[in-house]
């Protein structure tokens, strides 16, 4: 499932994130940026080493920041290492901005770097407890009005990579939803 945002493609797609063809895969990383379980540990396993290697000299990252290392073995050319929020311990609202400024950023650390391809796993919904029928929502609009607002050239591509078939439903019907409030606004 996709729509067009100028110009610009956000698609959804069920899948690996460490399989992906995009030059940067982002990665749902913890405050050390050292590696840990879900999306994070499968990141640094695939890429191997030069990940965790480049991640040792950032010292650490801001939930709601991001930071850009090598992709290493990995398909892609770099990994941008995002940290979301931790639901319970923020409070749904806090959490919200969080989450949004972890995808902003991470697009941010994108068009910094000239790269028009970035594939997204959905951030904070594993350990850190989001609900992912309240983030989807936060992360589509937040990509989606990045889209809108950038100059050209740009992003050009950004791929939501969904693990499981419940993940991908609740993302599209977010997406559904989404293209429904803007074109009715």
């Amino acid at each position: 499932m996709q729509i067009e945002v100028r110009g610009a493609l956000l698609e959804l797609v069920e899948g690996d994130i460490t399989k992906q063809d995009t030059e940067a895969i982002v990665n749902a990383a913890n405050p050390s940026l050292l590696g840990g379980g879900g999306v994070d540990g499968a990141i640094h396993r695939a890429g191997g080493p030069a990940i965790l290697a480049e991640c040792r000299k950032l010292g650490g990252c801001d939930s709601g920041d991001a930071k850009l290392t090598t992709g290493g073995r990995l398909k892609a050319r770099y990994v941008i290492h995002t940290v979301g929020p931790v639901y319970w311990r923020e409070g749904a609202e806090r959490a919200a901005a969080l989450l949004a400024s972890a995808y902003r950023r991470s697009l941010e650390i994108a068009s910094e770097n000239n790269v028009r391809t970035v594939a997204f796993p959905s951030i904070s919904t594993g350990a850190y407890g989001y609900p992912m029928e309240e983030a989807a929502p936060v992360a589509l609009r937040t990509v989606a009005d990045y889209l809108a607002a950038q100059e050209a050239p740009g992003v050009e591509l950004v791929r939501f990579v969904l693990y499981g078939r419940q993940a991908y439903q609740v993302y599209a019907h977010a997406l559904a939803r989404l293209r429904s409030d803007d074109s009715a606004g």
